[in-house]
């Protein structure tokens, strides 16, 4: 079984899979901590230093490693299910689960970590909200492919857990 957790930088994905996976005694693997760990590069000086067409490209191959694995749930990039096909082999590879949180939730959990992400570093804080909401409604047709959408902040984590079995 693999179960991907898809959605916005901030949704709660890495959260949520430690939680599921204590739960249900599956692995845990986070996208952005094994690209880190493997390239022993943060992802922001990793995008610094050779963009995100590459960063993607990296991206990707961990995403199809986790294709091979049984008994994981992956927490995705926010960006992972947007680009070239990666939504596609997530649908194939197991389930996918959307966690939808909206733009004031989001933004609150954005301010205390703005400095950490890539994508945000340039963005200054008054047009902030503007600029994920942006990226919001250009992502989401992705992310609303997954089999399951739960709306967070906070999620059911039994319920969700009775839909993996």
């Amino acid at each position: 079984m693999r179960v991907y957790l898809i959605g916005f930088m901030a949704s709660g994905k890495s959260w949520l899979g430690k939680e599921l996976a204590e739960a249900s005694g599956l692995d845990f693997i986070d996208i952005d901590d094994l690209f880190e760990e493997r390239y022993r590069i943060t992802i922001l000086d990793f995008f610094n230093k050779y963009g995100e067409d590459l960063f993607r490209t990296f991206e990707r191959e961990l995403l199809k490693e986790t294709m091979v694995l049984d008994n994981v749930i992956v927490a995705t990039g926010g960006g992972v299910p947007c680009y070239l096909d990666n939504m596609d082999m997530i649908l194939q590879a197991g389930i996918s689960i959307y966690l939808r949180v909206s733009v004031p939730d989001l933004m609150t959990r954005i301010k205390g970590i703005k400095k950490k992400r890539p994508l945000l570093k340039n963005v200054e804080t008054t047009q902030l909200e503007q600029y994920v909401r942006e990226m919001l409604v250009n992502r989401e047709p992705y992310y609303l492919k997954a089999d399951f959408v739960f709306d967070g902040p906070e999620y059911p984590v039994e319920e969700i857990l009775r839909i993996m079995k």
